[in-house]
């Protein structure tokens, strides 16, 4: 247990603390929320085959006349340090 909230802070400090400077502890505080935030609901996850906690994979886009026309949007978070990317209908 203890090894795992090491490795979880760890995660944080280089993913979002070492690319930030904070102000003051309501800016930290909104910074660790926007970041959990993105880490449960946005972020690929590599050890569970890259898909969100809690979803299912998505199917496999495999045909290139689909690729082509897929329209990938981005969004920057906590000023450009997160990207969310969506794929517009």
């Amino acid at each position: 247990m203890a090894s795992e909230v090491t490795n979880r802070v760890r995660g944080r400090r280089r993913e979002l603390l070492d690319r930030t400077l904070i102000w003051n502890q309501r800016h930290l505080l909104h910074a660790l929320r926007e970041f959990e935030d993105f880490y449960n609901s946005h972020r690929p996850h590599q050890g569970i085959a890259n898909t969100r906690p809690l979803q299912p994979l998505p199917v496999p886009i495999t045909d290139p006349d689909v690729i082509d026309r897929l329209d990938i949007r981005r969004r920057d978070r906590l000023g450009g340090i997160l990207h969310e990317y969506q794929n517009t209908a």
